[in-house]
């Protein structure tokens, strides 16, 4: 099957083992959550990764601008989540780039008292953009490379708290800290910076001639 082979290849490509992984973060939530929590995602390759890693116990709690792709949604629609089911738990899981886009919500939510967690993956581009520049069109990375505020700090002015985690050993206590902290809590993860979306689909091809990860991934698809 696909899914062998996927697996198969992702084995022969050498990435950085020290960074914190998306599927490590999602794992460490879902572990604490035990499953319950209600994940709001923004628009990115974290949309996408969440989609598949994050391993759901209650239903109708993948909180997402789909079709719409609306950047800078999980903030705000997290908040409204958040008032509806007051009990659960709610993970805001965004990007360097979306997050940007409404950020001054996190004033809202040190104003509300709103108790939700906000995991920032940081590979300091616009992702998925980046990730299709990479394929399809000769790494030329245009417009996609960014650079960020430091959120710590920025969560800090704000008056919430925040995490950085910059080894992939730190990410579980740091996922059970900010839960056991009641309130707002912003943690950003440094993941790899040209960490993929697998497998992918390219454009005017069937899914049957999907990209796959391979030891190529600097290989253009042109």
């Amino acid at each position: 099957s696909w899914q062998a082979a996927a697996q198969e290849r992702s084995q022969q490509v050498k990435h950085n083992e020290t960074l914190p992984d998306p599927a490590s973060i999602l794992n460490a939530i879902r572990n604490v959550t035990r499953g319950e929590a209600i994940i709001v995602s923004d628009v990115g390759q974290h949309q996408m990764w969440t989609a598949r890693l994050y391993e759901w116990t209650r239903i109708n709690s993948h909180i997402t601008s789909g079709g719409l792709g609306t950047m800078g949604f999980a903030l705000p629609a997290a908040m409204g989540v958040k008032m509806g089911v007051p009990d659960a738990p709610v993970w805001v899981v965004a990007g360097d780039g979306g997050i940007q886009m409404n950020i001054q919500e996190l004033a809202t939510l040190r104003q509300e008292g709103l108790n939700i967690k906000i995991a920032i993956m940081n590979n300091g581009y616009l992702g998925m953009v980046r990730q299709w520049q990479q394929f399809f069109h000769s790494k030329n990375y245009s417009e996609t490379p960014i650079t960020g505020p430091d959120h710590v700090k920025l969560a800090e002015a704000y008056g919430l708290t925040g995490i950085r985690v910059t080894e992939r050993e730190e990410i579980g206590a740091a996922v059970k800290r900010a839960m056991e902290i009641e309130g707002p809590v912003v943690v950003e993860f440094i993941i790899e910076s040209e960490a993929n979306v697998y497998p992918m689909v390219a454009p005017g091809t069937g899914i049957t001639t999907m990209i796959e990860e391979t030891a190529e991934e600097g290989t253009s698809h042109d």
